[in-house]
């Protein structure tokens, strides 16, 4: 069993599961009764806490997650978000007003087939909503015993802070990775400061870090990843070198260039903790496997040298799904 750690008051396995590709975003599905598998294999390893939200699929996420641990409830730690919407040509939006808040809380339950989720994340920032309107609509939440602990995702240090005085924030969530550090310079001192736990999302790059994609070719016509600057070509090649460094670090431990770039996010804090995402039972243990490596300060510096913050190619996001990120 992995040990725990602590995201605020709550206390999780030291690592996360990301289950949206198993409904979208990373191309062709695999079978429900494989992701239910590596469902429950994650739960018997220790890793606890289980990462869906709303728009994952649409809907369809939430409901694979429900039938998943229908009879298993109890070991659970299940976060689920709302906020995301869908504008024309496949702009990303956001909506966080009180009433759909409280409609979007209701609907995942009733998805989820549970009386209570453990940690709702506001899974993006309105800008025409104040977030004083939203998280006092989550607090109320709370006080109803719909929901246990409040998170936010990708928002600004600002606004965390101005959720924060409304009701605690638990968590954090927002990508953090050896290819995306942005939350380093002001947003991750503020979380230590007002004691708010950070789960990074695609801590493996969205897979490019674990160094099995080489060419945007690879991937099936309606992976996400091709619409990422990261993996366009040109930025592609220039990213691959810093895979190949890592690749010869991660020889010298006997490990995959996955499991170093993700032992280097856990080795972030005691208050980290990432949510790689997988929907078989292979990759899931890899992940976890990652948890036992030791990274001394040399090591981590030499890690950093090899994927410096500054030498990654390209933005996070195409324009059409940036406009949302980070309020």
């Amino acid at each position: 069993m992995i040990a725990t750690r602590m995201l605020g008051e709550l206390r999780v396995g030291a690592q996360g599961l990301g289950c949206m590709g198993m409904s979208q975003a990373y191309g062709v599905r695999d079978s429900d009764a494989e992701s239910i598998a590596t469902i429950h294999r994650a739960l018997d390893l220790g890793v606890t806490m289980l990462d869906t939200a709303n728009v994952y699929g649409p809907e369809t996420n939430e409901r694979l997650i429900g039938r998943a641990i229908a009879d298993r409830r109890d070991r659970v730690v299940l976060a689920t978000k709302f906020g995301i919407v869908w504008g024309e040509g496949g702009s990303m939006g956001a909506r966080g007003d009180a009433a759909y808040v409280k409609q979007s809380c209701d609907a995942s339950l009733t998805r989820l087939g549970v009386d209570h989720i453990d940690l709702y994340y506001q899974h993006r920032v309105d800008p025409a909503v104040p977030v004083e309107e939203t998280w006092g609509a989550l607090s109320e939440l709370v006080t109803a015993g719909k929901v246990r602990h409040l998170g936010i995702s990708e928002a600004s240090a600002a606004t965390i802070r101005r959720a924060h005085a409304v009701h605690p924030v638990t968590a954090l969530q927002s990508e953090w990775s050896l290819w995306t550090r942005d939350i380093e310079a002001e947003i991750l001192p503020v979380c230590r400061e007002l004691g708010i736990g950070v789960v990074p999302f695609s801590p493996l790059g969205r897979g490019f870090l674990t160094g099995s994609i080489t060419s945007a070719d690879e991937l099936p016509a309606d992976d996400m990843r091709r619409r990422l600057p990261r993996f366009a070509e040109g930025n592609l090649d220039r990213n691959l070198e810093i895979v190949d460094t890592l690749r010869a670090l991660a020889g010298e431990k006997e490990v995959t260039a996955g499991q170093l770039a993700l032992a280097w996010v856990q080795s972030r804090g005691a208050d980290v903790v990432p949510i790689p995402g997988t929907k078989r039972r292979s990759y899931l243990e890899q992940n976890v496997a990652a948890l036992d490596i030791e990274l001394s300060a040399e090591d981590v510096a030499r890690i950093e040298a090899a994927a410096p913050a500054d030498a990654v190619a390209g933005a996070r996001y195409p324009e059409e799904l940036a406009r949302a990120a980070g309020k």
